[in-house]
């Protein structure tokens, strides 16, 4: 049986690093992909699916939701190890809906916990554009303007109160405070994961 952790978190919040920290320390037992990275080994792969995956990133397309959902889960079959990490998804309703129905009709992937690693507006865009100032330049991140962090910010926020109350409801959020420093974060993420995994 794959135990599967969503961890969800604005930009900025840190669940990305959390999460490879905590895989690294653990590569025995536990795997962190993102969503951009399956995507990536996917087309590596060379398989069917990556190959479509392929002709939409070429294009500069979105990949199509149902198309995630496979590489979600081939990823999720294929993981070397049972506990999984995958930081930033579902990052809509309508991903977390298809994931939901999907995972239901699986019979050896279970959805342990949504982790949130909560941090306020204020901390993410903090943490966001201060990588900006203490970066040299031409080192800057294209990401890392007011702007765009405004665009990713409300992309999160937007659907992020239906994803918060449809995974409450069905026990299965966690929150945990992302404005501590790393290591008290990776350690209450990671005593959670392995007590659960």
């Amino acid at each position: 049986m794959k135990k599967l952790f969503l961890i969800i978190g604005a930009p900025g919040s840190g669940k990305t690093t959390d999460a490879s920290i905590i895989a690294e320390k653990h590569a025995d037992k536990i795997v962190h992909y993102s969503t951009g990275d399956m995507l990536r080994e996917e087309v590596a792969s060379g398989s069917e699916l990556g190959k479509t995956i392929e002709s939409y990133i070429s294009k500069g397309a979105l990949v199509p939701l149902n198309i995630i959902i496979d590489t979600i889960v081939s990823a999720i079959k294929n993981a070397p190890v049972d506990t999984i990490l995958i930081d930033g998804y579902p990052r809509s309703e309508e991903q977390m809906t298809a994931f939901d129905e999907l995972v239901n009709k699986e019979d050896d992937i279970e959805l342990v916990s949504v982790i949130e690693v909560r941090v306020s507006e204020a901390v993410a865009r903090e943490r966001i554009l201060g990588r900006r100032a203490e970066a040299a330049p031409g080192e800057e991140r294209s990401d890392d303007s007011e702007e765009v962090f405004n665009d990713r910010m409300k992309i999160y926020t937007d659907p992020l109160g239906a994803i918060q109350r449809f995974y409450t409801d069905k026990g299965l959020l966690t929150i945990i405070n992302g404005e501590r420093t790393l290591d008290e974060v990776v350690a209450e993420m990671e005593a959670f994961v392995l007590s659960k995994s």
